[in-house]
């Protein structure tokens, strides 16, 4: 098993910036219509719940698991106008809204994780509407690193590449040693669990 590496993530959003810069578009210009288009009706199959520390690499998550077929709701991105820094009742509003508007929550686990003031309000409310919808993703420097976050993290399944019997690779969300499913079929909000004998 393997975890998504801070390299892999940097070099996805290295990857995004060139798709926009080949398409003739600078980056505020696709932020701009990217919140143009956002509307209260968005539904997303992904919350992804992250420390604003992480931006790149967020970046990157978001571009990987866009490449998958997910549609990735990433705050700064969809709501520029949010204010992350406070903690605001109208902030919290929103997010609420998304948060309703989206199939899962991916919680992105990095060093930044603990110091966030959002991320461990985000896990609590979603789960506290959708409890099976949680996944933690430990983004490390190497993909074979050891994962060990916050305690309460244990409570979740992680998300993590692996490959089936016969070779082909793919990522998963696995509560260790007891299910796991696709990301894909996961991150949808239709995760088909398969058990470990």
């Amino acid at each position: 098993m393997a975890f998504f590496t801070k390299s892999e993530a940097r070099a996805a959003a290295a990857r995004n910036r060139g798709l926009q810069k080949s398409a003739g578009m600078p980056s505020g210009r696709i932020l701009k219509e990217s919140v143009a288009s956002a509307t209260a009706a968005d539904s997303f199959d992904v919350f992804l719940s992250h420390s604003i520390a992480d931006a790149e690499i967020v970046l990157g998550i978001k571009q990987l698991l866009e490449e998958s077929g997910l549609k990735v709701y990433v705050d700064w991105v969809e709501d520029a106008q949010l204010d992350r820094r406070a903690v605001a009742k109208e902030t919290a509003a929103v997010l609420r809204q998304r948060m309703r508007q989206s199939k899962s929550l991916i919680y992105l686990s990095s060093e930044n994780s603990s110091s966030s003031k959002w991320m461990p309000w985000e896990l609590g409310y979603f789960d506290g509407f959708k409890p099976d919808g949680v996944a933690i993703m430990p983004v490390l420097d190497s993909p074979t690193d050891a994962f060990k976050g916050q305690e309460y993290l244990g409570l979740y399944p992680i998300v993590q590449k692996n490959t089936y019997s016969d070779g082909t690779p793919d990522v998963f969300v696995e509560e260790r040693g007891v299910r796991w499913s696709t990301l894909k079929k996961f991150g949808r909000g239709q995760p088909v669990w398969g058990k470990y004998s």
